[in-house]
């Protein structure tokens, strides 16, 4: 582990899992409407929305898969970590109220380049709502090592 209690690249391996939830909130909807300029009625007009094939208001897609950032950010890899590719599906609406559960499942490690592929999933009440996979680099505790070493060495 890092400093920051993030997994370095020699600590996954296949098969690990974290998840990461969050209740989209009012507030939420309306904050990442400010926040990236997507004012589209189906997030901020419930008469509007009422009258579209998902008869309600629903959250915007990113604000929902960014659920899947928290999780890679906080648990798995967790600190230090920097996303790479993302790619996503969405299956299904998110709905204010709606609490989204975010998993990442390490799918495979690429440790001489100090990569993760991550599969990401999204899901509410047990339905998958998002689908997708990730590509995350990740530090070393070797070459930080070897890196203090040289400078140890540098300077003596």
């Amino acid at each position: 582990m890092n400093d920051l209690n993030g997994y370095d690249i020699e600590d996954l391996h296949v098969g690990m899992s974290a998840t990461f939830s969050k209740t989209i909130t009012e507030a939420d909807i309306v904050l990442f409407a400010g926040v990236s300029g997507d004012t589209n009625a189906i997030h901020i007009n419930e008469e509007y929305a009422a009258t579209t094939a998902f008869k309600g208001r629903i959250a915007h897609g990113f604000l929902s898969a960014s659920v899947i950032s928290a999780a890679v950010a906080n648990r798995l890899p967790g600190p230090g970590a920097i996303y790479m590719d993302q790619h996503l599906k969405f299956l299904a609406p998110v709905r204010p109220g709606d609490t989204v559960h975010a998993t990442v499942t390490v799918r495979e490690v690429i440790a001489d380049r100090g990569r993760v592929v991550l599969h990401t999933t999204c899901s509410v009440k047990g339905a998958v709502v998002i689908d997708g996979e990730a590509l995350v680099k990740v530090d070393s505790s070797v070459r930080r090592a070897a890196k203090a070493a040289a400078a140890a060495q540098a300077t003596a």
